[in-house]
């Protein structure tokens, strides 16, 4: 059997969900992760894929130490899932390893993706029918977007972004071979579909709109512009571009009068260019019905005996109170009686209730309507009686559904009903529309509060066994509600997102509100009613947090924070913060708590009428008080050579948070940047320019380490113009910034503000912190090639560490003096000065040291052809910053094996060590990306 399994052929999917088969059976592919290594692999298309981009992959940021042995176990499951009968450490056959990287050995024929580039390429290669015939069944290999299931947070991989691109540009160049050769029809499902995916994509929507009117379908080519021109402005505030228009201005030709005189106004029936109904596809604008729809057969029972005793019938006029379910009825009863009308249904939200600029006018429903029934808009009268004479015209030979929600009073809906012929209009209101039982073929329908027994089969639908488990707590909740089911809904809502709250509990804070929910009788349940009721069900101290929340620099936040925000103990913000989540006002994630944009507005305006001025200006000093004591805890795990001034303590007794190591610190800082960054912004406007800047410092070596040069930048110049005249605040800053330009490649201008800091520290007599501005110059030297000048720096720079006996300061000195040694071929007094370097930084613990003289001993090294040296001590420095957090350090020394081996003539482990450190890299903006890049189109 299992030499059976051995020789059946493998084939695999990416083009949708992640599948493979051996043979005619499919694989388990095993867990989440595993099924995403085998993605990238797939979308890399037998291309290899490094152990860095499987990390990465994997852990989108904080991966484990273990990571690195996670992937390999992964890939080894992998393997023998694909090869059953190979032992636990053999390399198999089909998932092979290549250095540092995998890649699945697999042929055109076994994997969907080839396939389809296959396909696509042929297409390209030919014309007219053939062609058309190529791409679709191209298009048809895809059945989702590619690795569909495995996207996380709602974000795909790139690699995974890019394949999608190729389906895309696929489907664009499908429909122009089909315009091309008249058979759109063949790839038109495959336009519709993308489409979908993509409704940004005007180059693609342009090509729909086309494709429909090849097709005869030109009333849905114009409805589907419409639909277009406002997305593009609801979502990106913009109008259509050059190829939409186009694409619409041909639908338009189309219909223009031959004489070329334009539309006129009163259009006559022979005029208008419909597209026939055996072409067009009909409407079907029907919302979703509910999915917990109760009760109400009566009314119900009423409508059909209305439709069946009146034959006339045209309009079904629903009223009721505000929240007694009237659209929920109206768009039931229309999904029952949709069979009834094939020609279609059409809907409008008219708005009427809104405020009386929103309100939906007559002529604006009925343009829409005409739209959907196939007339073009330069065919559409501007009048609107002659606008619903079109419309009842077109009625009159069809069976058509309407539904009308939300009607205002009966001069907004009469022109919406249809004249003659068999077509239906249901319509909501809330309140009593007078003049429909005056007219022929128009019936009111009046929805009373359920009764006891629909209540509780609304409840039940919702709840399942908890509703019947405690019918007493049911009828009490029936009974506090009054029988209405918006509130019944939100009872339902709130009951199950507090799982650990039962019934009765409920019950018995609907006793306790006494009443609360009488708001959703008379007026109308908008956001902000909704929030109140909410709102109200809190505790007092929950109610005074949700107030304080808005106070926060940024738009999530963690229990801490909160904590300080509230003037809380962190054990009672919880709790609150938990309260507040429950009745769904934030939401919890990645272990902090948001709150939505106007959930926040909302609470702005409850603090600005509840919260005097002094109590909310006191949350927010508690808020800073926490984040420059946080910061300051913070940044000494990341062991800075000039460690900042302790914070005086908060005068509202605010304590920081406690870090449990260098990775915690980390951590905390990438969670924390945006608001600490704020912070930094807002400060000294607040009369804190001491909390600016000393949180911007403190964000120095997070910064550095995880290669935010320019961010870092930014932030110091920020923190530098809060300093006013604390000259030694200044000189920490321009020294930082220093090092900001300094890995920006911005040599001049950082040593511009190293020689402003080494000024400052001398005139304050603070040598030590002259010393590090000395050094950093001898290191700017170093870069600019002037090696006796750097050496004369980090000397002097060494004579004021050993003054203070500082040893580190004085070791990163005598580094800066082996590397110009080394520089000048002195390399075996180099060799010398990096092996105490590292030994003194290995006794202070200090990993950015370690790794630094790691990596320039490996350099020398390999200057003297002593590769096996030099191979292991670069690997060791790799090891070093990849503890420490450096990506930036970490890709360096990457390119710095890549270079080896590209000087000493391979190219293949040149271009691996160059995509692992590209791979450390990303999402940093660090000015070594592009040259890395650049090495690697060279050696392509």
């Amino acid at each position: 059997m299992d030499r059976i399994e051995m020789t059946t052929p493998l084939s695999f999917a990416v083009l949708g969900p992640v599948r493979a088969w051996r043979g005619q059976s499919e694989i388990d592919l095993g867990t989440r992760q595993q099924r995403l290594i085998l993605a990238l692999l797939l979308a890399r298309a037998g291309g290899a894929v490094s152990v860095a981009e499987l990390v990465d992959l994997l852990w989108e940021s904080d991966p484990p130490p273990s990571a690195v042995n996670v992937v390999h176990r992964h890939v080894g499951m992998l393997r023998r899932r694909f090869e059953p009968g190979l032992p636990t450490r053999a390399a198999g056959s089909v998932l092979i390893r290549d250095g540092a990287e995998y890649r699945l050995r697999i042929d055109g024929e076994s994997l969907d993706l080839l396939r389809f580039r296959r396909l696509v390429a042929q297409a390209a290669d030919s014309s007219g029918e053939p062609a058309v015939e190529l791409y679709r069944e191209a298009l048809a290999l895809w059945r989702d977007r590619c690795a569909s299931g495995l996207r996380t947070g709602g974000r795909a991989h790139p690699e995974f972004v890019a394949v999608d691109g190729e389906r895309f540009a696929a489907v664009r160049a499908a429909t122009d071979a089909a315009l091309r050769a008249g058979c759109v029809h063949a790839v038109l499902p495959a336009i519709r579909l993308a489409a979908e995916y993509e409704p940004l994509d005007e180059a693609l929507q342009a090509r729909l709109l086309l494709a429909l009117a090849a097709d005869g379908r030109r009333a849905e080519a114009l409805a589907a512009y419409a639909d277009i021109e406002h997305r593009l402005a609801d979502e990106l505030g913009i109008q259509p571009g050059g190829d939409l228009r186009a694409a619409r201005d041909s639908l338009l030709d189309h219909d223009a009068p031959a004489d070329g005189s334009g539309p006129r106004r009163g259009v006559r029936r022979a005029e208008l260019e419909l597209s026939p109904p055996t072409r067009a596809e009909p409407p079907a604008q029907l919302p979703a019905d509910h999915p917990h729809f109760a009760g109400r057969r009566d009314v119900l029972a009423a409508a059909e005996e209305l439709l069946a005793g009146d034959r006339r019938t045209t309009a079904l006029v629903i009223d009721g109170m505000p929240g007694v379910g009237k659209t929920t009825l109206a768009v039931h009863l229309a999904h029952r009686l949709a069979a009834r009308y094939p020609d279609g249904q059409l809907h409008a939200d008219l708005r009427g209730f809104d405020s009386s600029d929103s309100v939906m006018t007559p002529a604006e429903a009925l343009r829409g309507f005409l739209w959907s029934l196939g007339v073009a808009p330069a065919a559409i009268p501007a009048e609107l009686h002659a606008q619903a004479g079109l419309y009842r015209s077109i009625l009159a030979e069809r069976r058509m559904l309407i539904l009308l929600d939300n009607c205002r009073d009966w001069d907004q809906i009469r022109h919406l009903l249809p004249g003659t012929g068999g077509s239906l209009v249901i319509a909501t209101s809330r309140r009593r529309i007078t003049g429909v039982a005056g007219q022929a073929g128009a019936h009111p329908l009046y929805l009373d509060l359920l009764t006891h027994a629909e209540a509780r089969e609304l409840l039940t639908h919702r709840l399942g066994d908890a509703a019947a488990a405690d019918p007493t707590a049911v009828d009490e909740i029936i009974a506090r509600c009054g029988r209405l089911p918006l509130a019944l809904a939100l009872v339902a809502t709130r009951s199950v997102g507090r799982p650990g709250l039962g019934l009765p509990a409920v019950a018995g804070e609907l006793a306790e509100a006494d009443g609360r929910l009488a708001g959703f009788g008379d007026t109308h349940a908008d956001l902000e009613a909704i929030f109140s009721w909410s709102y109200r069900a809190l505790t007092p101290e929950a109610a005074r947090l949700f107030r304080l929340l808005p106070l926060h620099p940024a738009g999530d936040l963690s229990a801490e924070a909160a904590a300080a925000l509230g003037g809380l103990s962190l054990r009672c913000a919880r709790g609150l913060l938990a309260e507040l989540g429950s009745q769904l006002l934030v939401q919890p994630g990645n272990g902090r708590w948001r709150m939505h944009d106007l959930l926040r507005a909302y609470a702005v305006e409850l603090g600005e009428e509840y919260d005097d001025a002094a109590e909310r200006d006191a949350a927010i000093e508690r808020v800073y008080d926490y984040y420059q004591l946080s910061a300051y805890a913070a940044h000494l795990p990341l062991q800075p050579q000039v460690p900042l001034p302790e914070p005086e303590p908060s005068e509202h007794g605010v304590t920081g948070r406690g870090f449990t190591g260098r990775a915690d610190a980390m951590a905390w800082f990438a969670a924390e940047q945006r608001v600490l960054t704020t912070i930094v912004a807002r400060a000294r406007e607040r009369g804190r320019p001491r909390t600016a800047w000393q949180i911007a410092l403190a964000l120095q070596n997070f910064f550095q380490d995880t290669a935010q040069f320019r961010q870092w930048a930014a932030t110091m110049s920020t923190g530098l113009a809060a300093t006013g005249d604390d000259l030694a605040a200044q000189a920490l800053l321009h020294r930082s910034l220093a090092g900001a330009c300094y890995f920006l490649a911005e040599l001049d201008r950082g040593l511009s503000h190293l020689q402003h800091a080494r000024a400052l520290f001398e005139r304050l007599g603070r040598r030590n912190e002259q010393g590090h501005a000395e050094n950093n110059i001898a290191e700017i030297r170093l870069d600019q090639r002037r090696y006796h000048e750097a050496i004369r720096h980090a000397e002097a720079a060494r004579a004021l560490f050993r003054a203070e006996d500082n040893v580190r300061g004085s070791t990163n000195a005598l580094l800066v003096i082996a590397r110009a040694q080394g520089w000048l071929g002195r390399h075996a007094e180099a060799l010398g000065m990096f092996v105490e370097a590292r030994r003194q930084f290995e006794a202070l613990g200090d990993l950015h040291g370690m790794g630094t003289t790691q990596a320039w001993l490996a350099h020398t090294y390999s200057m003297i052809d002593d590769v096996p040296h030099a191979m292991a001590t670069w690997q060791q420095a790799i090891d070093t910053f990849r503890a420490a957090r450096a990506a930036h350090h970490t890709a360096e020394v990457l390119v710095s094996i890549g270079d080896f081996h590209s000087a000493n003539g391979d190219p293949v482990l040149a271009g691996q060590a160059w995509s692992e450190a590209l791979a450390e890299l990303d999402g940093t903006d660090s000015p070594i990306t592009r040259r890395i890049r650049d090495r690697l189109l060279w050696h392509r």
